[in-house]
């Protein structure tokens, strides 16, 4: 335990969050793009690994926030807080994955209309799209909104998180347990997954990739609260440069890539607040902020895109990018403000309306 005031907030990591949502919306156009050099495709071809650091970053947030208010009992405290704790996760994700989810089927409306089909919109599924149950293993194939397959991983682990509060206390374990912890839960998840790269068959290991990579994030967040305010960031940066050493030199990806970026999320973590830190700055927190809507709206509009700009897919010029990019970024301005931000303020007030509204029927 410690005396120091709760974090509210670490920059850092909200503004590296933006950046992450960006390189997988690059990820999904990488092979339309007109003249590409060869070196850049290579590296937007790993922005599906920008939903590890998402698993992980989570996991740490979470663990920070939540831990000790499910675990110390009381008011909203212990078991009885576990509502109030989903209730506000439900909130966070679920009306912004709904509206988007609603974009993809009206697309798929239009389409019908016009004679068309798109196998990405297979009809049978949407309810467990609209449940956020459609990674659970109920399907072989990923469908509607691609992105959103992770946000049904996230729903998963956010329904065992308080079962981790309960089981163990990160806190009460040595530094040096903690990292075997980890390790061995990233060592199981690389044999789990037996595949050259973490984003193979997604539909049958997503869910684990998600919940081992979550639990991992949330030991970070436990070493980062043991070790800030020490002189630890010099060997976290360290072991970060080994762990980049042995990814370039071929160690597989499936292993080293998740403790690497466990190693840059402790890494941030340790250095938040510097002075003249980018992901502090005012544009890349802002990023951070939208990023969420970012991640959700992209893929459905960039279908939606190609079939109103675009007769070549496979060579789509600049300029259409440069527009499609900027749309991105307006749509994330309007889904965060428009949706996301109310939609999350009323359900986390419905509660207390649902209390007041039986209170005033009362004699």
């Amino acid at each position: 335990m410690t005396d120091r005031p709760p974090v509210r907030e670490l920059r850092a990591l909200t503004g590296v969050r933006g950046i992450a949502a960006w390189f997988v919306v690059l990820y999904h156009i990488r092979l339309s793009i007109a003249g590409l050099p060869d070196g850049m495709r290579d590296v937007f071809a790993k922005g599906y690994l920008a939903v590890d650091f998402f698993f992980l970053l989570s996991g740490f947030v979470i663990w920070l926030t939540w831990n000790d208010r499910l675990r110390t009992g009381g008011l909203n405290g212990g078991w009885a807080g576990v509502p109030r704790f989903l209730q506000k996760r439900i909130a966070r994700i679920w009306p912004l994955h709904l509206v988007t989810l609603a974009g993809a089927v009206a697309l798929a409306l239009v389409l019908r209309a016009t004679g068309r089909s798109d196998p990405q919109f297979v009809f049978p599924e949407l309810p467990l799209h609209v449940l956020l149950l459609q990674n659970w293993g109920f399907t072989h194939h990923l469908a509607w909104n691609d992105p959103a397959w992770s946000i049904s991983a996230e729903f998963g682990a956010y329904l065992l998180f308080p079962l981790l509060v309960m089981a163990v206390d990160w806190r009460r374990l040595p530094s040096v347990a903690l990292l075997a912890i980890a390790a061995v839960l990233l060592l199981g998840l690389h044999l789990a997954i037996d595949a050259p790269t973490l984003g193979t068959d997604i539909p049958r290991y997503g869910l684990l990739r998600c919940l081992v990579e979550f639990t991992t994030g949330s030991i970070v967040c436990a070493l980062w609260l043991r070790w800030r305010g020490k002189r630890a960031a010099l060997f976290v940066a360290l072991g970060t440069a080994a762990l980049a050493t042995f990814w370039a030199v071929g160690v597989p990806e499936t292993l080293v890539v998740p403790a690497l970026f466990a190693a840059i999320l402790l890494l941030l973590a340790l250095t938040t607040g510097r002075p003249h830190n980018p992901l502090e700055t005012r544009p890349i927190h802002y990023l951070g902020e939208i990023s969420y809507a970012t991640y959700l709206g992209h893929f459905i509009l960039w279908k939606a895109f190609k079939l109103a700009f675009v007769s070549d897919a496979n060579a789509v010029s600049a300029a259409k990018i440069a527009l499609y990019l900027g749309l991105v970024l307006l749509a994330s301005i309007a889904l965060y403000h428009l949706i996301e931000r109310p939609a999350q303020r009323w359900l986390n007030r419905l509660p207390s309306r649902l209390r007041e509204g039986l209170g005033e029927g009362r004699p």
